[in-house]
């Protein structure tokens, strides 16, 4: 890697402090401390805070009553979409492990909110999804495995109404998306869905520069 100098210097060295402070801005109750833990405990990664925060506010714009979310993991992500969505609003999460949707309903709980207010079903997120109703969804939220955001993307846009959104986590993929070296399939397979999403007549498109990238898009009217 050359030398950065000068002004290159002082504007990486601002932009990780800005992103420190953008994920030190939220503040996170105990609830989430403890699934954090739990996700730490397990070897799984979970959302940053600034991520959360992004999905929070996204489901609250969205006004979101119904939100689809493959990977529950021990659900941080999902503790901060129900944060945001209607008080009437129902989390639909998928994961492959039952377990880890066990202690995502013990931190749901811890957080205050009722048992109805999520609706967990253990699988594989492809057998999934094709059971979940057409335009039922105001806001879909991808945090799977990236080998199937493309097949992720395309019942994302079944799902969604028209205006609802579709989130993918994890598309800098700790930087290997835009570095020129050769990369393992799953990175290959995240710059496929930058470019589907981007040349979409159907979607408004951007990515959010929290936590490991956020992509964010709306499906049109």
């Amino acid at each position: 890697m050359r030398q950065l100098r000068g002004q290159e210097r002082a504007i990486t060295a601002n932009r990780q402090t800005s992103w420190s402070f953008a994920d030190a801005f939220v503040a996170e109750d105990e609830a989430l401390r403890w699934a954090r833990e739990r996700a730490r405990e397990a070897g799984l990664p979970s959302v940053s805070p600034g991520t959360g925060g992004a999905l929070r506010v996204l489901a609250a714009t969205a006004d979101a009553k119904a939100v689809a979310e493959i990977g529950t993991g021990t659900g941080v992500s999902g503790i901060y979409l129900l944060h945001g969505m209607r008080p009437d609003g129902v989390l639909t999460t998928v994961d492959l492990q039952p377990e880890r949707q066990q202690l995502a309903k013990t931190a749901f709980r811890a957080a205050g909110f009722a048992g109805n207010r999520a609706r967990f079903i253990p699988g594989r997120a492809l057998d999934v999804l094709p059971r979940l109703a057409d335009g039922g969804y105001d806001l879909v939220f991808c945090d799977g495995d990236r080998l199937e955001y493309l097949d992720y993307l395309a019942e994302s846009l079944r799902l969604l109404r028209p205006g609802g959104l579709v989130c993918f986590e994890g598309v800098f993929a700790d930087g290997r998306t835009v570095d020129s070296a050769a990369q393992p399939p799953e990175v290959q397979r995240v710059r496929e869905l930058l470019r589907a999403v981007r040349e979409s007549q159907d979607l408004i498109a951007s990515i959010l520069p929290v936590g490991d990238g956020l992509l964010c898009a709306v499906r049109r009217g």
